[in-house]
């Protein structure tokens, strides 16, 4: 007879089967929005990194639901947010807007590729002692639907990508930079999705999807935007209250 400790270590060789398809799903999802934007699909292309955020956030928390966290699906979830939201984005806002900048162009996008993946490392090697409340600089999802929203308006008012290239690599600089400054942003992990919440939070959630579908790619781009500059807003008013705190307490030692 086998040994419980020899069937433990046969089923740990096994990878949880729900979380990393959805995981996989993510990855299709940015992998397809390379293509798309490469046969011009801009608005398809959009879209599909909208679907691979969807999906990178399921997969974490049907993982945790389902208690199959494992440190092959955090490294497999990394590796797909690389691809989903480092490299996608980038080339699709390349495509679109940057080629014709030549040099400038491709140095903004590679910046926002190569922020993305710093952003990722840094996160993995500050995770256990990282504060769950707020993130470290942008999420790289964010950052993602900050620049599909972007591709998605234009293409949905039909206007032409080269003709906002300076705005666009604008953009895409300053949101790689985001996601590698030391601004805090809220994850919103310490809802309970689990308890009971007062009747008006559903009500607020029905009124915010209504929202949305009045008309995606101006609400989402819009949505993101805001979170994104909710950061350095977040930042400076906690460092103001900590300035403040430091200087009653230097006021009542004096006093003393």
């Amino acid at each position: 007879m086998e040994s419980e400790e020899s069937k433990q270590k046969k089923r740990s060789r096994g990878i949880y089967l729900l979380p990393n398809l959805l995981t996989t799903a993510a990855l299709f999802a940015g992998f397809y929005a390379i293509l798309a934007a490469v046969n011009g699909k801009f608005e398809v292309a959009s879209v599909a990194i909208f679907v691979a955020m969807l999906m990178d956030g399921l997969d974490g928390r049907v993982a945790r639901m389902t208690k199959t966290q494992s440190a092959f699906g955090a490294e497999y979830d990394s590796l797909s947010d690389m691809v989903s939201f480092g490299l996608a984005p980038a080339l699709v806002v390349y495509v679109w807007a940057l080629s014709d900048l030549g040099k400038l162009g491709w140095l903004a996008a590679f910046i926002y590729t190569a922020t993305g993946a710093l952003r990722l490392a840094r996160f993995n090697t500050q995770l256990a002692g990282a504060d769950k409340k707020y993130f470290q600089g942008l999420p790289s999802p964010s950052a993602a639907a900050i620049m599909a929203g972007g591709v998605w308006l234009g293409v949905d008012y039909g206007v032409d990508g080269n003709s906002l290239g300076w705005p666009a690599a604008l953009l895409t600089t300053l949101t790689g930079l985001l996601m590698v400054s030391n601004f805090r942003y809220h994850s919103f992990k310490d809802i309970d999705f689990h308890g009971k919440v007062p009747f008006i939070v559903l009500v607020v959630v029905v009124i915010v999807l209504a929202i949305v579908q009045t008309h995606p790619p101006t609400v989402l781009f819009l949505m993101f935007l805001a979170y994104a500059v909710s950061g350095p807003v977040l930042t400076l008013i906690q460092l103001r209250k900590h300035r403040e705190q430091r200087t009653n307490t230097d006021r009542g030692s004096d006093e003393k």
